[in-house]
């Protein structure tokens, strides 16, 4: 059960969806802040969600906060991994006043032994509008994002085609 993805969209159980990818296109070469979405297969190790918004999707979907972050500094020594507030480098915050993060899917891209500048928060979110790109990860409209995470197993893979 993997769900397959590139630049025409996404395949997950015989059901196609539209989906958006990076900017910066499908890479094999990623790099910190190029805003491209890198190939490859990928093992989805985390749920996170935000139960102030959205029930708890599925069991092993963990809740995020306002102190939750997500590392993107190559200097930090938690580089690539999600910390908490208050954090001294530079990271994103997993509780936005958007809802882009309301369900995140993570992926095990550079992690979990980060190398700086390699890419950091390689998630699977809901978008920002139709197809609107990405900073690298891959967007889904949230009621196809609600039904793929339902269904993904342990073994599920987020697999990027160029």
């Amino acid at each position: 059960m993997d769900v397959v993805t590139g630049p025409w969209g996404t395949r997950f159980m015989g059901r196609s969806f539209a989906s958006s990818i990076g900017k910066g296109g499908i890479t094999a070469r990623k790099q910190e802040g190029d805003g491209a979405t890198p190939e490859g297969v990928h093992r989805f190790v985390g749920m996170l969600y935000r139960p102030d918004r959205m029930e708890r999707p599925t069991d092993w979907a963990k809740p995020i906060g306002p102190s939750d972050l997500w590392s993107d500094d190559g200097a930090d020594p938690d580089y690539n991994h999600m910390v908490r507030a208050p954090h001294p480098f530079s990271h994103e915050r997993l509780s936005r006043a958007d809802p882009l993060y309301d369900l995140i899917l993570i992926t095990d891209w550079n992690w979990p032994y980060s190398v700086p500048g390699r890419g950091s928060a390689i998630f699977v979110h809901r978008w920002r509008k139709p197809r609107h790109p990405t900073e690298g990860c891959v967007a889904f409209a949230p009621e196809d994002l609600l039904w793929i995470a339902r269904r993904l197993r342990p073994q599920s893979r987020l697999i990027v085609r160029g």
